[in-house]
């Protein structure tokens, strides 16, 4: 019973807002001493007085505070950066002992401030121990503490639980502390006991944090009873399967409520037991603890709870299921009571069985678990405290509470609870702010009885609190707190109301007619003041309880039930007529009715009585307190003596006075006076009365109690009237029974009608009428009217006395036709026959000779009996047998045709009338013909329908308008007849009893059957597969196409929709069997409604024949948007307008805000009769007008509308008067016309380009605004995503290959499994020979001499490729691994021979190093690649992983074309999909692939996704921290889409419902299996086929597909960056795929088609967003890359010591350009490694990278290299796009390289000895990751290829020689090709 609230209650409201809003309210205390309000709250603690207004407030924040700071800080310095920060209050008690609040806070680790009650004047705040700090949690909700004492003698204990926030190292979870009597002693708070083995606390173990990182115990709600102290908690469930991590991977965490229990006086926590609590309330389980209080049960609960009425229960209130979803939590909750005497049985029996030994302590989260129970011999009592063994314990069964209410919709989030009069009563908080008054009066009844908005906005907090006397309530939200009485009786105002209202605190205090408390009600407890059951209503009954208007001052005698006694007198009330005095007998009180002056009048028009209540009022209160109904009746008011008598009050008539009335002695006579309805005068039932017209005739009419008028009174007429005119007749009195109208003549006007019934009325004495209850009335008649041939005359009724006068040939009374007899012709005369019958028509004129036809005869005299023409009627000589039911006497013969033979043809119809022989004068004959006609059939139109009927199919033939019935027939059921014409018959088909198929037509005309060979095939209904677009505005009329299959067999489809009951159509326009152009319907909705808010229809669907199932779709989505409104042109409606200038037209709504971006509504304008050209946005249209002149209607076209702003003004301003260039001569005039031409054309000219410029201005400002928006948008999505990525990453989360790995992958690129990382393989019998000939090949290796030489000769051979060059490269740096410092003299080396030899040949000094043209450059680029390794790790690697991770989420925001790489999203003009693509973003949830049982991951894919992207997509998800190659693969996986029901369907990227048209094939998308959001998807393991499946286990299986993947992703970046899209069609059958975009190489799809290169390049804007949006995390690589000290890492020595060593190589060659140094600079590192590194990460870390990531990289590291170069870049409109998108960026980043060069000059040069140190440290670390026998081997390959040129070599060189290499050398090659 939700109730208004009147004005007296709105006092009672006292209510306290919040000053500040954030300053929420956290918790209330109530003194119950003197009912003072302490409220805690954000940074305030307050004292109020009980009506709420402020007394105090003590000030608690906010402070400079850091929740890390621990101890806090001001106990000692904090290195954290302080902020200013809230202080919420966790907790609020009051010590009454020592007159003072316990408020602890969230500042300081949660420090307490203790707090006089009187002024808050603080008393204490110890802060300097670690026992001060109670938690450093900063929610409200999440402490409890309950103040226990052990009587006077000993101090009291304080228990505090509460969360601790993941420091369970810090905060116990739950202790008890000692409250010291002193407020600032060094004590307060230090633990009950505490030594080094126990201690008065519980902590939770930082295990129990490994399993669930967010684990805590959240602390609802406690209170001590008896000698124990209890909690009540919410907890995550520990435990159960392998929930190990389960938050990190994102599972939904499912939670437990449990009680807690502990003994007042236990120190050492030994007694601590935990019980799981819940309910279930029909199947649904309630389980997630929001509130509890408790009570005491209260007798009439006690008896159903079966406890005494003084024991403790407690209401907790549940919500349903058992996780705790913030956002969407489920709003059902239910109310509960549990017997605390039935939880300590519990509890007791638990402690029992395990000190038998049974089971185990079962506290997962404490880390007994699994500890067994120990036996031990000893009684336990109810009040057993525990021991140091079997303890903590935990209960496994769960306690179920009673339910005594729930509530599905307003979730309750607080509840309190007393007991009154025996009853118990529960008040119960909601989220919206509302409290529920619930009585319980046992576990499974109670009354929500009434519910009261106690503050304006919820949801309500746990603290409530009853004032001191249980008056009121008080009740809070976070920003009001509010008392609200606890009962409301006044609202109800009658006894009844009140006592069924079903609150015990309302009463029904009698004599005072109120609702309210037994208290407040004077006298209460005299017997029957107070009413307390309904039984004890005041009943009152009266007698007589009516009189008449004209009885005055009656007595009236009222009996009352259950009335107090009423000494003090009583009145009686008349509602507001008349009040008096009431003498009272007992339980009687007498009454008198109103006097004559007090009377009320009772009106005509109000009907013949009056109900008024009649009120007993108490003289003692002055207030009526009983009432009953009484009614005046007013006998007068009747006209007529039925209804006097026939009235349920004491009526009488007095029939001479034609009176009614209540007192029959008003009466003249006695015998006047009637009681009875049989007594009134009045009319009997008549027989017809008919008077012929103007026929002077008596009417008798026969009556009852005929009253004899009196002397004086007037005598008896009759009064007709007749069409509107009275007419007054004298009339006799016979007797009291008969009464006659004198003779007179009638007459009315017209032929029209043959008879006039007349209304009679008989009066007396002038206007006193006769009733007449049968409503007699006359029937005047006249004989000709509408008898105009002798049939009809005597067809007429025998009694009108009408007959057929022969001379006069008319049709009147006997007496009016002149004698003799056989002049006339009268009904069953003797000459009772009409001669000469006439045909006057006949259908149908053509009949099938097969006979069957009815044949219809009109005409005159046929006849005035059936048997008269029976047999005897032909049509065309043959017999028509007439047919009973069809005959008209006289006038129609309707008869079925025989059938004719071969020789008739035709013939005219005759008929005879009459038994017996035919006489002439009898005989008819017609003057048109019947013929006879073959019919036939030939073809039917259209052949073929739905099954489901409603095809109008059209029959051709010839003679199908003859006979008279048709029927047609499909097989064995018919065809709904509906039109025919002579050459076509039309039927309506009805849904086919058997399916699809041919059927065969047949029809019938009359008996003829026509057969020809027409089939009639049913097909498949219609079905609609796509409506585009799926929207429309109000007004509709917008085209949409529609997509399915079979629509062609549809003639008229519709397109309907339905909007509040009423239906709309429209047409369609069928263009293919599968497609149609519809015209949207309107929404019908009244624009009385301006709605501004997208609708949808109740149904939207078509009217395609009979097919039901399409007639409201469910898939569809269909929205109508708000219709565009326009603004008139101007105030006056005419605007005034220049020739040329542009007409704008205002409005909203223009462009409905549609999924897709904006939707394009067809606008059409008209000025005048022209239409003008129109360039469109949100608000306005441009219309280019027309060239005219003169004043024009503007006319606007859109949907369903039209609209016309008003009329524009266009004035031409001509620029010169005709009579001036007149007057001017003639080469004056010449000249002036040509400089107005000129100017004309000029102004012209201006003035398009102005027209241009404005539309152009209006098209850029639409572009940019859509640009920034989109920007704006997706930066601020990617940095929420990256934002967790970044989160995701730290460390530990990037992928980083290994040394080994990562360096095969740069120096042999596209290799797997190189030789270098295998042991050497040679056959075992020449193992010895080749291992001596490498190690002596080694030795050469490591002499310089050689290498150089080595390496010379080699690069000296025309066969020597660039692969070979790498290739030598890379060999030679692997087995110098070992020896970086050799491998850096040998480099050093080359490198200043390869700049000499540069130098020499005149090459420009700056294509150093640019190319890899010498085996010295990719030594350099290895070097680095080796010394790099370090820093990738520390410092770039994470920068160059994130904007990997940005793109790649970037990318796969918006659609990517699976086929061609192409995305909406991209860095690379060539990658951009440049067409507009609608698709929307949808959540799957899917089940982990590993783990069916974890919560589902939500995934964000696309509906224009493959199968496979989503798969990608739903792997990345759920692998989001493991490297890609140890990640389950998608092409192992298939997805399957869970449905309801245990519905599974497999979605694949092609299968049997792919679409193709034409040659084209598209991929499967997640639209096109109308996959809904937030379906549940899951992987499972492809279905591998049986004979593989047996002994395919799976563990070969995983491994075998890592290692397919690894060979198929860590290829060379060029086998990945094929720009060539992979449309290769099918070979067999010619079939294209495509995806999004079908691939514009393709001939069939010619540039045209896919838009002007002005529209697509508008999607270029895309790549700016892209780029925009992407900036932050190009900035942060670019920045690491050019820093020389980042993130405290130094800058690595390497390149300090390359770039010292090219100075010096420039200094020696007199270099002093110091763009040349730069640029070899930059060629040595940014490009030989960092350009390499950016566009491979997959070389650094375990990814796959896609072809659209790839190409945004290589934007990216084109821009690095372009930031490196030191040449200016003239950028032109025909610059490359990438070039041109970072323009503006790279003049910065050039500053940066130019910073980092001069920053690394400048600092100081690295020793040799360092530089050796460092290199042998490198070498070290990384002493054996390649096996360098196989390296050799593979360099000595080219050894073997060019002996003879090295060892020629060898011999030349000088210091060779010296040293015998070229020997040295045979013998290595003797060694090897030695055959042995």
């Amino acid at each position: 019973i939700s109730t208004g609230l009147s004005s007296i209650q709105q006092e009672e409201y006292a209510s306290f807002r919040a000053e500040n809003p954030e300053w929420t309210f956290n918790h209330l205390a109530v003194d119950y001493r003197n009912g003072n309000v302490y409220l805690g709250a954000v940074n305030r603690i307050y004292k109020l007085s009980p009506g709420l207004e402020v007394q105090v407030s003590h000030e608690t924040g906010p402070d400079e505070d850091n929740r890390k700071c621990y101890p806090p800080r001001i106990v000692q310095p904090c290195s954290e950066p302080l902020t200013l920060t809230n202080n919420v209050n966790k907790m609020l008690l009051m010590d009454y002992r020592e007159n003072r609040l316990l408020a602890c806070g969230s500042l300081y680790q949660g420090i307490c401030k203790l707090l006089r009650l009187d002024d808050l004047f603080k008393l204490g705040e110890p802060f300097h121990k670690k026992e001060h700090y109670l938690s450093g949690v900063n929610e409200s909700g999440s402490v409890f503490g309950v103040i226990v004492s052990y009587g006077n003698a000993s101090p009291d204990m304080l228990f505090v639980a509460t969360a601790v926030d993941g420091k369970p190292e810090y905060f116990p979870t739950i202790s008890s502390r000692k409250l010291a009597r002193n407020s600032e002693e060094d004590g307060m708070f230090a633990y009950v006991f505490h030594d080094e083995f126990v201690a008065s606390m519980i902590k939770i173990p930082s295990d129990t944090f490994t399993v669930i990182p967010d684990f805590d115990i959240y602390y609802i709600y406690g209170f001590a009873s008896g000698t124990f102290v209890y909690f009540l908690t919410l907890q995550p469930e520990m435990g159960g399967g392998p929930t190990t991590g389960s938050s990190s991977a994102g599972r939904e965490q499912v939670y437990t409520s449990k009680i807690v229990r502990l003994c007042k006086a236990d120190t050492a926590f030994n007694s601590y037991v935990e019980v799981p609590i819940g309910c279930i309330s029909g199947n649904v389980e309630y389980r997630l603890l929001e509130a509890a209080y408790l009570s005491k049960a209260g007798a009439i609960l006690a008896r159903s709870l079966d406890v005494a009425p003084d024991d403790d229960v407690l209401f907790a209130v549940f919500s349903k299921g058992q996780k705790r979803r913030p956002r969407q939590a489920s709003q059902d909750s239910a109310l509960c009571v549990f017997s605390l005497r039935k939880i300590n049985e519990k509890i007791k029996e638990r402690l029992q069985s395990c000190y038998k030994g049974e089971g185990t302590l079962d506290l997962a989260w404490l880390k007994v678990k699994d500890i067994p129970c120990s036996s031990a011999l000893l009684t336990i009592d109810d009040d057993f405290c525990g021991l140091d063994m079997n303890a903590p314990l935990g209960v496994s069964e769960m306690v179920r509470g009673k339910p005594l209410f729930s509530d599905a919709v307003d979730k309750m989030t607080s509840v309190i609870g007393y007991v009154y009069k025996n009853h118990s009563l529960v008040f119960v908080g909601t989220k919206s702010g509302r409290v529920k008054k619930i009585r319980v009066d046992g576990s499974s009844r109670a009354l929500q009885y009434e519910t009261v908005q106690a503050v304006e906005n919820g949801p309500i907090l746990r603290d409530m609190a009853f004032s001191s006397d249980h008056h009121y309530l008080y009740v809070m939200s976070e920003t009001q707190l509010s008392r609200v009485p606890v009962e409301a009786c006044g609202q109800y105002s009658t006894c009844s109301e009140c006592l069924g209202s079903g609150d015990p605190h309302c009463g029904w205090c009698v004599l005072h007619n109120m609702c309210t408390r037994k208290e407040k009600c004077e006298r209460s407890s005299e017997p029957r003041r107070f009413a307390s059951d309904i039984k004890q209503c005041v009943r009152l009954s009266v007698h007589p309880n009516n009189i008449s208007v004209s009885q005055f001052s009656v007595t009236l005698v009222l009996e009352a039930h259950n009335v107090p006694e009423l000494s003090a007198g009583v009145n009686c009330t008349f509602e507001d007529l008349a009040e008096m005095n009431g003498l009272v007998e007992g339980n009687r009180i007498k009454c008198s009715s109103p006097a004559e002056k007090e009377m009320p009048r009772i009106i005509v028009d109000k009907g013949d009585h009056q109900i008024v209540q009649l009120y007993l009022k108490s003289k003692e209160t002055g207030l009526a307190f009983a009432n009953t109904s009484f009614v005046f009746y007013n006998c007068s008011v009747h006209k007529s003596c039925l209804s006097c008598v026939s009235s349920p009050y004491q009526c009488h008539w007095c029939k001479y006075r034609h009176d009614c009335t209540h007192d029959p002695r008003t009466c003249s006579f006695q015998e006047g006076r009637v009681k009875k309805p049989e007594g009134c005068p009045q009319l009997l039932p008549a027989e017809r009365i008919l008077v012929p017209v103007n026929v002077v005739k008596p009417i008798t009419l026969r009556a009852k109690n005929l009253p004899q008028p009196q002397s004086g009174q007037r005598g008896y007429e009759c009064l007709l009237t007749i069409q509107g005119n009275e007419h007054r007749v004298p009339a006799l009195r016979f007797n009291s029974s008969s009464v006659q109208c004198q003779n007179t003549s009638y007459f009315y006007d017209g032929m029209e009608m043959s008879s006039l019934p007349v209304e009679l009325t008989v009066i007396w004495n002038g206007d006193f009428s006769i009733d007449n209850p049968a409503h007699n009335k006359v029937h005047l008649y006249k004989c000709d009217a509408q008898r105009g041939s002798c049939g009809l005359c005597l067809k007429a009724d025998p009694l009108f006395g009408c007959v057929w006068c022969k001379g006069e040939n008319r049709c009147t009374l006997k007496q009016h036709c002149p004698h003799p007899e056989n002049q006339w012709l009268e009904h069953n005369g003797i000459n009772s026959k009409c001669t000469h019958p006439r045909i006057t028509q006949i259908t149908p004129l053509r009949g099938p000779r097969e006979g069957g036809t009815l044949v219809t005869i009109r005409g005159e005299n046929l006849g005035l009996e059936f048997r008269e023409i029976q047999g005897n009627v032909k049509v065309a000589e043959v017999d028509c047998t007439p047919i009973r039911e069809g005959y008209i006497p006289a006038e129609q013969i309707v008869c079925e045709m025989g059938k004719a033979e071969k020789s008739q043809y035709t013939g005219n119809v005759q008929v005879c009338v009459g038994v017996g022989e035919c006489r002439p004068e009898f005989m008819a004959k017609s003057s048109k013909y019947y013929y006879f006609v073959i019919p036939r059939i030939i073809n039917l139109k259209p052949s073929r329908g739905p099954v489901s009927g409603g095809t109008i199919v059209n029959i051709t033939g010839s003679h199908l308008d003859a006979g008279s019935n048709v029927s047609i027939m499909f097989k064995d059921q018919p065809c709904t007849y509906l039109r025919r014409g002579g050459q076509w018959l039309t039927c309506r088909t009805y849904a086919s009893l058997h399916g699809y198929g041919n059927v065969s037509v047949s029809v019938s005309i009359d008996k003829a059957h026509l057969q020809k060979d027409l089939r009639f095939e049913y097909v498949e209904d219609p079905t609609i597969t796509k409506i585009e677009p799926e929207w429309s505005i109000y007004s509709g009329h917008t085209p949409v196409i529609v997509t399915g299959t079979n629509l062609d067999i549809i003639q008229t489809p519709l397109i309907r929709a339905k909007y509040n009951g009423h239906e709309t159509l429209n047409l369609c326009q069928v263009l293919s069997p599968t497609s149609m152009l519809c015209q949207a319907p309107e929404l019908p909705i009244s624009l009385a409604r301006h709605q501004e808010v997208p609708e949808r229809p109740d149904e939207f669907g078509f009217k395609l024949d009979d097919v039901q199932a399409l007639m409201a779709l469910n898939n569809t989505n269909f929205i109508y948007y708000p219709n565009p409104e326009f603004e008139p042109l101007s105030v006056s409606g005419v605007l005034e307008l220049k020739p040329g200038s542009p007409i704008i037209l205002k409005g909203r709504n223009f462009l409905p805000p549609t999924n897709s971006g904006n939707g394009k509504l067809n606008y059409t304008v008209l000025i005048g009769e022209k239409p003008c050209v129109l360039t469109v946005s949100e608000t306005q249209l441009l219309c280019e007008s027309p060239n005219l002149t003169g004043r024009h209607k503007v006319l606007a076209r859109v949907g369903g509308i039209e609209f016309s702003p008003g009329v524009v003004h266009i004035t031409s301003d001509s620029p010169l008067s005709s009579t001036a260039i007149i007057g001017i001569a003639a080469a004056g005039a010449l000249l002036i016309l040509f400089i107005v031409v000129v100017l004309i054309a000029y102004k012209r000219k201006s003035r398009e380009s102005d027209l241009t410029l404005k539309r152009l201005q209006m098209q850029m400002d639409n572009l940019e605004s859509r640009v920034a928006l989109e920007c704006k948008e997706a930066f601020a999505e990617l940095q929420t995503d990256i934002h967790e990525l970044t989160s995701d990453l730290d460390g530990a989360g990037i992928p980083f290959l290994d040394y080994r790995t990562y360096t095969m992958r740069v120096l042999f690129p596209g290799i797997e499994e190189h030789p270098v990382l295998r042991d050497l393989e040679v056959p075992g019998y020449r193992q010895e020979q080749v291992e001596k000939g490498l190690k002596l090949f080694g030795q050469l290796i490591n002499n310089k001499v050689f290498l150089l030489c080595f390496i010379r000769t080699l690069e000296a051979q025309r066969g020597f490729s660039m692969r070979d060059r790498g290739n030598v490269a890379s060999l030679i740096m692997t087995v110098l691994q070992s020896k970086l410092e050799y491998a850096t003299d040998v480099l050093k080396h080359l490198l200043s021979d390869l700049i000499d030899r540069n130098l020499e040949s005149k090459n420009h000094p700056k294509l150093l190093l640019r190319r890899t043209e010498s085996v010295a450059e990719k030594m350099l680029t290895n070097w680095f690649t080796f010394l790099l390794y370090k820093f990738l790790k520390e410092c770039a690697g994470e920068p160059l992983f994130s904007l990997f991770c940005a793109i790649k989420q970037q990318m796969e925001k918006g659609p990517i074309d699976s086929i061609t790489g192409e995305a909406r999203y991209s860095l690379s003009e060539d990658k951009l999909i440049r067409q507009q693509i609608d698709y929307k973003t949808l959540v799957v949830n899917c089940i982990h692939p590993e783990n069916e049982k974890s919560p589902e991951i939500q995934v964000k894919v696309l509906n224009c996704d493959t199968i496979s992207q989503v798969k990608e997509k739903i792997l990345d998800a759920i692998y989001k921290n493991v490297p890609h190659s140890h990640r389950l693969k998608a092409s192992d996986m298939d997805l399957e889409w869970r449905q309801g029901r245990g519905q599974r369907m497999i979605l694949q990227d092609e299968d049997v419902t792919t679409k193709i048209e034409g040659d084209w094939k598209r991929l499967n998308m997640l639209a096109h299996y109308q996959v809904p959001d937030n379906a549940v998807m899951a992987l499972v393991p492809k279905q591998v086929t049986a004979y593989n499946s047996v002994n395919n286990s799976t563990v070969s299986r995983t491994s075998a597909s890592k290692y397919e993947n690894m060979i198929k992703y860590t290829g060379s970046p060029d086998s990945l960056r094929s720009r060539t899209p992979m449309i290769t069609p099918d070979l067999e059958s010619g079939v294209k795929v495509w995806h999004l975009v079908k691939n514009h190489e393709h001939g069939d799809q010619k540039e045209g088609d896919r838009g002007s290169k002005m529209v697509s390049e508008i999607y270029l804007t895309r790549l700016l967003a892209t780029k925009g949006t992407l900036q932050k995390f190009v900035d942060d690589l670019f920045e690491t890359i050019f820093s020389t000290a980042h993130r405290g890492s130094a800058l690595p020595l390497a390149i300090k010591y390359m770039f010292d060593f090219l100075d010096e190589q420039a200094d020696k060659h007199n270099i002093h350009d110091p763009h040349v140094r730069h640029t070899w600079k930059s060629n040595c590192l940014p490009l030989r490694f960092w350009v390499n590194v950016i566009k491979n990460p997959q070389f650094v870390f375990d990814i796959h990278k896609s072809s659209i990531t790839d190409a945004c990289l290589s934007v990216v590291a084109q821009t690095f290299m372009d930031s490196c170069s030191t040449s200016e870049h003239r950028l032109g409109k025909d610059s490359p796009s990438n070039k041109l998108l970072y323009a503006k960026d790279i003049p910065s980043y050039k500053s940066w390289v130019e910073r980092y060069y001069s920053d690394i000059s400048k600092m100081p040069a690295i020793s040799d000895q360092d530089m050796n140190a460092y290199l042998a440290e490198q070498s070290r670390m990384h002493m054996n990751e390649f096996n360098t026998m196989s390296s050799l081997s593979e360099i000595y390959s080219y050894v073997g290829k060019y002996t003879e040129e090295i060892v020629c070599s060898l011999e030349q060189d000088d210091a060779a020689r010296k040293q015998r290499l070229a020997f040295k050398l045979e013998q290595v090659v003797a060694f090897m090709s030695l055959e042995s």
